[in-house]
């Protein structure tokens, strides 16, 4: 089956609706682009779970602050869509901003929840409601079955899949696990940022991670193994923003000792922002 590339929701909607007129299920693939191997996971276990695939393709400067990197953002339109292509990609929608921003566009989704953790949410404060608005939006244009994130955003995951809930929309949101290399580093687009020895050094990030999982699972304290992970990236030279150990659903703090837990962190290496979670 041909790839086919999509600029308006008019013509997404003619292949969408063809699917389900053919009793055929679709899951739908958010994302920026610049696609690493992460993405295509995603893109497999969407076919896993659904006869048919769309990607999307949009950077969505909701997301993003007037300080933040919507310009430096990789933008690789022709590589991505060769990438897709051979995952078995069904479908790319791609649309300009003024397609998904009409002028006189002015509805946002506003969040509480998972989307005020005081995690992301805390450095990042316009960051959710920016997403779950086009999130939404793409929910509503797709009218895809399935969903399928990346457990790497976890604080993501869980406001997209709360809102969906909320909201009554007719999708099931799938978290997948992260995709990593071999030395533990979540795949992440802004890895590109990194010089060749701050991305060796940025394994430790995981590997700190693993190590307060492993305490907590042992008996320690979530506070005491979480302060002791932050003080070891500092001392690795990372510009620690957070590491938490919060409920594993939403995201509050942790009240019983037998909760399931996820342990988040987000810290800077020279001028790149990563994030990364395990389970407890």
């Amino acid at each position: 089956m041909t790839l086919k590339i999509v600029r308006n929701i008019l013509d997404l909607r003619k292949e969408t609706a063809k699917w389900r007129a053919e009793g055929l299920a679709s899951a739908v693939v958010p994302t920026m682009g610049a696609l690493h191997a992460g993405h295509i996971t995603l893109v497999r276990e969407g076919l896993k779970h659904a006869d048919r695939v769309v990607t999307t393709i949009f950077v969505n400067p909701k997301q993003f602050a007037a300080h933040e990197d919507l310009g430096r953002y990789p933008r690789t339109e022709t590589s991505d869509i060769a990438q897709l292509e051979e995952a078995g990609t069904h479908l790319v929608f791609a649309p300009p901003p003024d397609v998904v921003y009409p002028p006189g566009f002015v509805t946002s989704v506003i969040l509480a929840g998972p989307a005020k953790a005081g995690l992301e949410d805390k450095f990042r404060p316009h960051f959710f409601d920016g997403v779950a608005t086009v999130v939404a939006k793409l929910f509503t244009q797709t009218q895809a079955d399935f969903a399928m994130f990346g457990e790497k955003d976890y604080q993501q995951l869980m406001v997209v899949t709360r809102m969906a809930r909320d909201l009554d929309l007719p999708i099931k949101v799938v978290g997948v696990p992260t995709v990593r290399e071999e030395s533990g580093l979540a795949l992440s687009s802004r890895n590109a940022y990194l010089s060749k020895a701050e991305h060796h050094q940025a394994a430790a990030l995981y590997q700190t991670l693993t190590q307060a999982a492993r305490k907590i699972r042992a008996g320690q304290a979530p506070s005491r193994a979480t302060a002791a992970a932050r003080r070891a990236l500092t001392t690795l030279g990372f510009r620690v923003d957070y590491v938490a150990a919060r409920n594993a659903e939403t995201l509050a703090l942790p009240k019983d000792k037998d909760e399931p837990l996820r342990l988040l962190v987000a810290a800077w290496l020279g001028k790149t922002r990563l994030i990364d979670n395990v389970a407890v």
